[in-house]
């Protein structure tokens, strides 16, 4: 029997179909048990079913297992802002005006229909539970907001202590002279135009950490975890500067930054909803390149880490990791960086790769490989398809592809497979015409 026939064999034997009903996932959740942190990933940043079913599965862990964290490939501001919404706070009228915060690029990985609902399932979920009930939170892990996070330092100690707001000004002047512009100073200070704002990034974390019984005793009229949210606030500003000094360098190097960021940030909201015992628990929304285990991945072999790699090497067996495919369909991805949404057509994944193979299996299932007898087929070594924000379907094997083994990467793999594009609140007029245009850079995730 050919390699390919075993996987084949393997995945009709060990899967269980999607059928659309809410017992679909009874396996999954028994994988699950008692973890800690289970990642949801998404072979592209805009595809309805990947959004549509991480939400069924993050509803069941909310319900059944006390899940209260909802971590996000997001920024930590706007993040927050949704939080605020979902657990009754902030002055926003419904979830589309608390996801307003999500202005940057690309505005649909936040700003699409099936957020909306499932934000909306969350407030609803927060005001029927009972006084002393542990709400549902969602939360930003990336770093990207650099600018945004310094004025939310800055806002916080307006409030609780002028005259560290003052230092804290004094000190994030370092970076004023950039007008906003992240990547414009990581140019500047790596390629030493200008002193990097390093030292004053790390004295303003260091003195918020310092002071934090004091801070914290000081915000009692304002809402709570403010300063939770000012210290993680000051942490993305000192890792934010490290990333933008490194991008213009070797690519793995600002990919860890970004990533350690990421499974720290995961790691301190742990800790913080863990306070006096209880058992805090984290749903992960990220990209698979992101969650599963770079280890196992041909980019690992080239010096990445990744959340997924970490959160197994912090929690261990605790941490779930769980990644999507699909074969073929439509996606929401744009041309290029900075540039408009596009319902894109996504070709049929090529000959020998995962997605292929899972594709000739049949159907739409969930395929456990934690505990799968068969396992051993799915840790070969074969092309895997990765579509992030950016779609270049004319340059797909250079752009979208590297080589996996499956069964190291995940512990269990969702397939749908034929996807629709998710849509955006504020769809273009491109995007309603589903067209392309010529694809030239390569793709970002």
């Amino acid at each position: 029997m050919a390699d390919g026939d075993r996987v084949i064999e393997a995945a009709r034997r060990g899967s269980a179909a999607l059928a659309g009903s809410a017992r679909d996932y009874d396996g999954l959740m028994e994988m699950i048990g008692g973890a800690r942190v289970v990642c949801l990933g998404e072979a592209s940043h805009g595809t309805h079913e990947f959004y549509q079913e991480r939400a069924r599965i993050t509803r069941r862990l909310v319900e059944e297992k006390g899940f209260t964290i909802m971590a996000a490939e997001a920024d930590w501001p706007d993040a927050y802002r949704v939080n605020r919404w979902v657990r009754g706070m902030g002055g926003d009228a419904d979830a589309n005006a608390a996801l307003g915060g999500f202005t940057r690029f690309p505005t649909w990985m936040w700003r699409n229909r099936e957020v909306v609902e499932l934000l909306g399932w969350m407030r609803g979920w927060n005001e029927a539970l009972p006084a002393g009930r542990a709400k549902a939170g969602f939360y930003g892990l990336d770093l990207y907001s650099m600018f945004a996070s310094i004025e939310a330092v800055i806002r916080y100690l307006d409030q609780v202590d002028p005259e560290a707001a003052r230092r804290a000004r004094a000190r994030y002047a370092c970076f004023g002279r950039y007008g906003g512009d992240s990547q414009a100073y990581g140019y500047a200070a790596e390629i030493g135009v200008t002193p990097g704002c390093r030292d004053q990034a790390v004295e303003q974390l260091t003195e918020l950490q310092r002071r934090a019984a004091d801070l914290a005793r000081r915000d009692g009229h304002i809402p709570e975890d403010e300063f939770f949210y000012a210290e993680q606030n000051a942490r993305l500003v000192a890792n934010a500067e490290a990333y933008y000094r490194t991008m213009f360098g070797p690519p793995a190097e600002g990919w860890n930054v970004r990533d350690t960021h990421m499974a720290d940030t995961l790691e301190a909201l742990l800790e913080h909803f863990g306070r006096g015992g209880a058992r805090a628990k984290a749903v992960v929304w990220a990209h698979n390149s992101h969650l599963g285990d770079a280890r196992a991945t041909e980019p690992g072999d080239e010096g990445e880490l990744n959340v997924g790699q970490l959160a197994r090497e912090r929690w261990g067996d605790e941490a779930v990791l769980v990644g999507f495919s699909t074969y073929t369909g439509t996606v929401t991805a744009a041309s290029d960086w900075d540039r408009p949404g596009e319902r894109k057509r996504v070709r049929p994944a090529l000959p020998g790769s995962w997605e292929a193979l899972l594709h000739r299996a049949g159907g739409s299932f969930v395929l456990p490989l934690r505990g799968n007898g068969d396992a051993e087929v799915f840790r070969e070594r074969r092309l895997e398809r990765a579509i992030g924000v950016v779609y270049l379907p004319r340059s797909e094997r250079v752009s979208h592809y590297f080589h996996a083994r499956l069964a190291d990467q995940f512990d269990a793999v969702i397939h749908i497979d034929t996807t629709r594009a998710v849509e955006p609140l504020e769809p273009s007029e491109i995007w309603h015409r589903g067209e392309e245009v010529p694809e030239t850079y390569p793709y970002a995730v």
